[in-house]
């Protein structure tokens, strides 16, 4: 049980790990998911590291946990910096200080410290009461006091700052923002300021408490000492106090040194009387005198005045802090470089308003760059309308000319129809007249005619109007008397063909067996058509020694109530909620559909929504959509419903009762009549998702581009490889010797040649040693090549199939 708990310790530890690594160096995301989901991977880290036993976070610190937690620290971007994960990640620094085996690889480690104290250049109030706290703890532990000035050091050259505390005071004075009422983060503050006063050198030297103290009174700390006390807090009071206390004390004991009840520091005719005073009868009040007199000698105009000053404050503060012994300046003169010093100084101050103008300039270059992005997108709307507004007229004018054309043709086939109707009238118009002169001559002669002939006449004249209106009169035929009753006459033979040939006989009487054909099944007909099962049936040929062959599904049509079953299972569906029998439905228009339900209310459900006819449908997919009708959403879900084999099949069986099946199945049979059409919907919608997979892949393959430039112009890596070939042909012999190049993945294999002095340096130990002893500008190496990380992460088949002169 113990072992599969320290595996269990393993594999959540490792996979803590991994996690950590996959999010280094990644910029922070835009997405409220993905910033959430990074965030609680911080946070549970950082809960784990608190609650889980010794061995989880043994086991976390020997994988590395702690390289991969500074690594995330030292490259991340400026939002991460500002956000709950970066406050997480130093949560997970603090748990590991409160761990005993935790603890002492945190303080072990090179740059742990300074790592951790860049963290302060954040916004984020969480994350600097976080650092503070653990810098303050550093400084209670041996050695880790000195370990904390030398990370504030490197916390001023990395945000830039004129001194190394600055970032101290300037979190202690704000008090506007976010920092209005921030009262947590100026005792935490306050609390780390008397650690360092009283912990390490300053715990027993006054010489380092004095100097350390002015560092901060030179900052301005004074001001905003007395606003702290405004605050009226309790705990901000107690440290606000302790630092007062430390404060008078020194004073106490630098008076008594000098023999005075008090020296006012913030006079400066007090301290030169009390120093006068004090070597005024010893060897080094000539030295005094000489040093006053230097100091009147320092020019009182001129640009370099102040950094004059500095510098004779500066030599002064190391003299009393290192205090190393006597130096004869005959022998061993002190070589300072006064005038480079204060050009150093001004060219640091000039660097400091340099670095504030371009500090405006990049605000106003984001402005009007942000402004030119929203007027770009302004006019790529106005644009877009634009098109929109000119494809509708378009369309519009089109379907105005068809009008104007069927108008056109409407009006000469009425022209056409008034003159027929003109001419039949006239037609009549004779008939009539025709009509009238036959019946008068009718009267005069059937006066004189026997009744006989006026009979006749009077047929004939009826013919002759009937073939002047253009009415034939038709023979009417002879009707064969019936057969007599009870007779059963056989059909007269059908009439031979042209030829002489005789016609074939009737087909054979169904079920009777023909030639190559299986044995018919007895199976009962069901009086209504029924819904499909769609198996994929096997033939009797194809059940040879199987277990088929030896059943038998006959007896169960006895047994199964097979009314009850086609009631169930009728092709014809009622709809919810109906209490309607068949025999009810008979009555009514009724929907085939031989499809599966779900699919067939599914894509029910997505023709509702396009709004289109099958007609329609079938020219948008003709014309691979010109018009741009339909979306790109709406192709993927017609791509969900392109006709299947069986379904064709199923469907192609009931083709001539088309105008009773349901829509979703007189869909899939219109769409089966169009050929390639499964072809035509995917090629449609691979053509509406073109442009934006080409807007996916172009930055990476400009990533690629930068990348590959960066590779070709960079000497730092030129002259990294120079020395690893010159070691490869020191070192081996033969046909390895000689060599010109090698190829780049041979550089995987410098760890693998050991040392044979010690086994635990390799040839890649040594090269780094080298570098930095013979080619220190080497080590700048990552400067040259700055888009090769992001380079690396695209995969080659993503940028294949595009051409790269598209993208010039």
């Amino acid at each position: 049980k113990h072992l599969s708990g320290d595996d269990s310790d393993v594999d959540h530890s490792n996979q803590y790990i991994s996690d950590v690594k996959r999010l280094t160096g990644v910029p922070y995301p835009h997405d409220t998911q993905e910033q959430q989901s990074r965030t609680k991977l911080a946070d549970g880290l950082k809960t784990a590291l608190r609650t889980q036993t010794q061995s989880f976070v043994s086991q976390f610190v020997q994988s590395n946990g702690l390289d991969c937690l500074l690594e995330f620290l030292q490259q991340m971007d400026h939002n991460t910096r500002q956000s709950a994960i970066h406050t997480a990640i130093i949560g997970c620094i603090k748990a590991l200080l409160n761990n005993t085996y935790g603890r002492g690889r945190v303080l072990s480690h090179v740059s742990a410290t300074n790592i951790i104290a860049q963290s302060l250049y954040t916004d984020n109030v969480k994350t600097k009461v976080a650092v503070y706290e653990i810098l303050g703890a550093v400084c209670l532990v041996p050695g880790g006091h000195k370990n904390v000035l030398k990370a504030m050091t490197h916390l001023q050259h990395f945000a830039s700052e004129r001194t190394r505390l600055q970032t101290v005071v300037l979190d202690l004075d704000r008090s506007t923002g976010i920092y209005r009422d921030e009262v947590n983060l100026k005792t935490t503050v306050m609390s780390f300021l008397n650690a360092l006063l009283c912990c390490g050198s300053g715990e027993d030297n006054l010489e380092f408490r004095v100097h350390l103290r002015y560092e901060f009174l030179m900052l301005g700390f004074q001001p905003v000492f007395v606003k702290l006390r405004e605050q009226s807090n309790p705990a901000l009071d107690r440290h606000l106090d302790f630092f007062e206390l430390m404060r008078r004390d020194d004073e106490r004991q630098l008076s008594s040194r000098f023999g005075v009840p008090h020296i006012d520091t913030s006079s400066a005719s007090a301290m030169l009387d009390v120093l006068r005073r004090k070597l005024a009868h010893s060897a080094s009040y000539p030295h005094l005198l000489s040093l006053m007199h230097h100091c009147l000698l320092i020019p009182v105009e001129g640009d370099y005045l102040a950094h004059r000053w500095k510098l004779v404050d500066h030599v002064v503060q190391q003299v009393v802090l290192q205090q190393r012994g006597p130096v004869d300046l005959d022998l061993e003169p002190l070589k300072i470089n006064v005038e480079d010093i204060v050009h150093h100084l001004f060219r640091e101050e000039e660097m400091e308003k340099l670095r504030a103008e371009a500090e405006e300039l990049k605000k106003t270059r984001d402005e009007i760059q942000s402004k030119f992005a929203k007027k770009e997108r302004e006019c790529e709307v106005r644009t877009q309308e634009k098109e929109d507004v000119k494809k509708a007229l378009n369309k519009i004018m089109t379907k105005l000319e068809k009008e104007q054309k069927e108008l056109r043709e409407y009006k000469i086939h009425e022209k056409e129809l008034n003159a027929s109707v003109t001419e039949l009238r006239a037609k009549l118009d004779r008939e009539m007249q025709d009509r009238v002169r036959l019946e008068s001559l009718l009267e005069k002669t059937s006066v004189s005619l026997p009744d006989d002939a006026k009979a006749a006449a009077g047929i004939d004249a009826a013919r002759l109007s009937l073939q002047l209106s253009g009415v034939e009169l038709a023979s009417q035929p002879v009707v064969p008397p019936p057969p007599p009753p009870g007779s059963a006459a056989p059909p007269p033979p059908p009439p031979p063909a042209p030829g002489g040939f005789m016609p074939p006989g009737p087909p054979p009487p169904p079920g009777a067996p023909g030639f190559g054909s299986s044995t018919q099944k007895k199976i009962p007909k069901a009086s209504n058509p029924m819904k499909s099962y769609n198996w994929a049936k096997l033939s009797e040929v194809q059940t040879k020694a199987t277990l088929w062959k030896e059943l038998d599904d006959a007896p169960m049509f006895k047994v199964l109530d097979l009314p009850e079953f086609e009631r169930t299972f009728s092709a014809y569906q009622k709809k919810e909620g109906s209490t309607e029998d068949l025999s009810q439905l008979k009555a009514k228009p009724k929907e085939l559909s031989v499809i599966d339900g779900r699919r067939a209310q599914n894509c029910t459900i997505l023709l509702s929504k396009l709004k289109m006819s099958n007609e329609e449908l079938k020219l948008v997919v003709l014309s691979m959509d010109d018009d741009e009708e339909i979306t790109a959403d709406m192709v993927e879900q017609l791509l969900k419903y392109v006709p299947l084999p069986d379904e064709i099949q199923l469907l192609s069986s009931h083709k001539d009762e088309i105008d009773k099946m349901a829509r979703a199945d007189r869909f899939l049979c219109e769409m089966s009549k169009i050929e390639h059409y499964g072809q035509r919907i995917a090629v449609l919608f691979y053509k509406k998702r073109f442009e934006e997979r080409v807007s996916e892949c172009r930055p990476k393959v400009e990533a690629i581009f930068r990348a590959s430039r960066e590779v070709g112009r960079s000497t730092r890596l030129r002259r990294l490889l120079e020395v690893v070939l010159a070691f490869g042909n020191y070192m081996n012999r033969g046909a390895r010797s000689n060599a010109f190049g090698f190829k780049i993945s041979s550089l995987n294999k410098i760890v693998d040649t050991k040392s044979s002095t010690d086994r635990r340096v390799t040839l890649l130990h040594y090269l780094i040693e080298t570098v930095e002893r013979k080619f220190p500008e080497v080590l700048q190496l990552e400067r040259d090549l700055p888009n090769v990380r992001n380079a690396a992460k695209v995969k080659y088949i993503q940028t294949r199939f595009l051409k790269l002169d598209y993208f010039h």
